[in-house]
């Protein structure tokens, strides 16, 4: 709907009623500065506060880079959105009511502002009906699981508004629908009740479950987490995506955290809603949580707007998918971390407990010692990854080399790199002095080798990536259509040293590493299929529709999965391919920079030595000539071992009628040297 025309008295009514220090505070962190409020500007890169609100004078300033104007032009530069879209934004937050200058719109303008008003208020009686529900007999086994085995007193269970969901199955229905009269549609659409299978009626979403609120920055509840009490799957149920509720958006208990967050200077990201309430029950009130997935770069922005020094601290559980959401966190942010816009520290708890386990026996305070000795996230993954391998075992000790490598080739910065990498040789070398020189110098020229892959990017051709999404899709296509080829395919990645490198591939892939353990025969794809929602895939149409092509393949699609294992030898044969290709334009481009030196230069230096008769002077002239030019020399060898490579790749993505009839998978040879 495009923006109308909005009346004087309307934009006049927002300002007079909107709170500068209420709208920027919800982007930066205000300190107090005298009369007035200071912080880092959103404008630009500040790295010390030059960014002033004048809470008397309704307007902000920067120092630095000249911004300056109201609240609303404050929301039009930081979201690039026209003056109506803040004016109706602003209007619906502060409940101003809108008149417009075309009135045939009113009525589609009041819809749309309603809805959301009409959704926060069915969710504000929900909450409370649920709280309400909690105290009566039928909430009982509820509240006494929060109040014995959760040990919470009541002024938590008030603070956070936990409640019960009655067992029956139209129970809520019959009270918000039959008893309140709200819409069945507006119901339905705050995700509370189900429409049944068969067409008629309704049911309940949240059933026999310990209510948790969900509430936005404000303090509205926007969703719901449901717990189950009778051993039901899943064992915790979270809203849908509603016009309110978005889970990669949200955090879990923010509007109770940011203030203690700014004041603090440091954020702490835990796994559960208990861990959140647990910890701000003991005066820990600087904790959030993601909300059942893994933590999203929108979730991470969200907090780096209430902490200066840019400080998160991920507590997950120490187990194995505590272990996996954790690296999935850093995965989200880590470039960020390596730009240095985020301190990003990984904080296990002794015994492998989650916080709230550990609230039981320690202090609030013994907490806080721990957060104060958080090891940054690169030292946590270093100390993960050589724990996870038994050094002693040479099978073990390559691939704890292997991950360090691919780990610290990715630092940006020099000094960084030399610092983690003499860290790394001794930690690895079990305090075995000579053993940690030796290491310490394979270490650097590994990692040297590694940084060539972050660097390829410059020689990508503009067509590269539609080539690479193709290729990659049909690998993971032929993974989950074709379960014979599986192991076959996971050696293919491993020999040729292939990955996924497009986003979404990436989040595919790691799904089903993670999904694949809980196997039990062929429903792999189905799991991935029924996980789909939770994962933090783009929500745009194109790419919903390309996932769609890998988890259901179209009739054109089957045709690759034929002959899945020509198809493995096409598709990882293209992929090598492209970076080949890209090593082959900068060795070509290293060779074309370099002068070549020569005869009459060989010749020259030859009779400036004093020549030895006994010598033979046609190869003492050849020595001299490599010597000259042996760094061109060298790049025109590897050029051409790559080149070689990629015709027998070229060859490797055709197939031929013999391939055909023997339908199996055989390997190119690699090139003798490999940039």
């Amino acid at each position: 709907m495009s923006i109308p025309r909005l009346h004087p008295d309307t934009i006049e009514d927002v300002k007079q009623r909107i709170d500068i220090v209420d709208i920027v505070s919800d982007h930066v962190v205000l300190k107090k500065q005298g009369k007035d409020m200071t912080g880092l500007c959103p404008f630009h890169d500040d790295k010390s506060p030059s960014f002033t609100v004048s809470p008397s004078k309704q307007f902000y300033y920067c120092f630095s880079c000249g911004a300056g104007g109201n609240a609303i032009k404050f929301l039009m530069e930081l979201g690039k959105v026209s003056f109506g879209e803040v004016v109706l934004d602003l209007a619906n937050r502060y409940q101003v009511p809108v008149q417009t200058l075309e009135p045939e719109q009113r009525q589609e303008l009041q819809h749309k502002l309603t809805l959301r008003e009409q959704l926060y208020e069915i969710l504000a009686v929900t909450t409370q009906f649920y709280s309400h529900a909690l105290h009566q007999p039928q909430g009982a086994a509820a509240l006494t699981y929060l109040t014995d085995s959760r040990r919470l007193q009541p002024l938590t269970l008030q603070q956070f508004q936990l409640g019960y969901a009655p067992a029956g199955w139209a129970t809520l229905y019959g009270y918000l629908v039959e008893q309140k009269h709200y819409p069945v549609q507006l119901v339905e659409q705050a995700g509370l009740i189900v429409p049944r299978k068969s067409g008629s009626g309704y049911y309940d979403r949240f059933r026999d479950r310990l209510m948790i609120p969900i509430c936005d920055l404000q303090g509205r509840t926007i969703g719901f987490g449901g717990r189950t009490l009778s051993g039901e799957d899943p064992k915790y149920l979270n809203s849908p995506e509603t016009e309110l509720f978005s889970k990669g958006n949200t955090l879990f208990g923010l509007d109770k955290a940011r203030n203690t967050i700014a004041k603090d200077d440091r954020a702490v990201v835990v796994e559960g809603y208990f861990d959140v309430i647990a910890l701000h029950a003991v005066g820990v009130t600087n904790a959030v949580a993601a909300l059942g997935t893994a933590l999203s770069l929108n979730q991470v922005k969200l907090l780096l707007r209430y902490t200066d020094a840019k400080r998160i601290i991920l507590n997950f559980d120490a187990d194995g998918a505590g272990s996996r959401a954790t690296e999935r966190a850093i995965g989200e942010v880590e470039a960020l971390a390596y730009q240095g816009q985020v301190e990003l520290r990984v904080m296990n708890l002794p015994g492998g407990k989650d916080a709230d386990e550990y609230l039981y026996q320690h202090s609030a305070g013994d907490y806080q010692d721990l957060l104060d000795h958080a090891p940054l996230w690169i030292d946590w993954q270093i100390q993960t990854l050589i724990a996870d391998h038994d050094l002693t075992q040479p099978d073990q000790f390559q691939p704890a080399i292997q991950g360090i490598v691919k780990l610290l080739g990715n630092l940006p910065h020099t000094p960084l790199r030399t610092h983690y990498i003499h860290r790394c040789a001794e930690l690895l070398s079990q305090g075995e002095a000579r053993v940690a020189l030796r290491l310490e110098e394979d270490l650097r020229l590994q990692v040297q080798g590694q940084r060539w892959h972050g660097r390829s990017q410059r020689w990508a051709k503009p067509g590269d990536a539609s080539v690479r999404e193709l290729a990659e899709a049909q690998l993971l296509r032929i993974y989950l259509h074709c379960p014979e080829t599986r192991s076959l395919l996971k050696t293919v990645l491993q020999q040729r040293q292939l990955n996924f490198t497009i986003h979404t591939h990436r989040i595919l892939w790691r799904s089903i590493l993670e999904l694949e353990p809980q196997d039990q025969g062929d429903d792999l794809l189905q799991r991935l299929r029924d996980g789909l929602a939770d994962l933090p895939l783009p929500a745009v149409a194109e790419n919903q529709g390309h996932v769609m092509g890998i988890v259901q393949p179209s009739e054109v699609q089957r045709v690759e999965l034929y002959r899945p294992q020509l198809g493995i030898r096409s598709a990882a044969a293209t992929l090598e391919r492209l970076e080949c290709e890209k090593r082959c334009r900068h060795l070509l481009s290293s060779w074309q920079t370099h002068r070549l030196e020569s005869m009459e230069r060989c010749m020259t230096d030859l009779l400036q030595e004093e020549l030895d008769p006994a010598q033979d002077l046609e190869l003492r002239i050849e020595a001299l000539y490599h010597s000259l030019n042996h760094e061109i020399l060298d790049f025109q060898r590897r050029f051409y071992d790559e080149w070689r490579y990629l015709q027998a790749l070229n060859r490797h993505r055709c197939t031929t009628s013999e391939d055909l009839a023997q339908g199996t998978y055989t390997a190119p040879s690699q090139p003798v040297s490999v940039v």
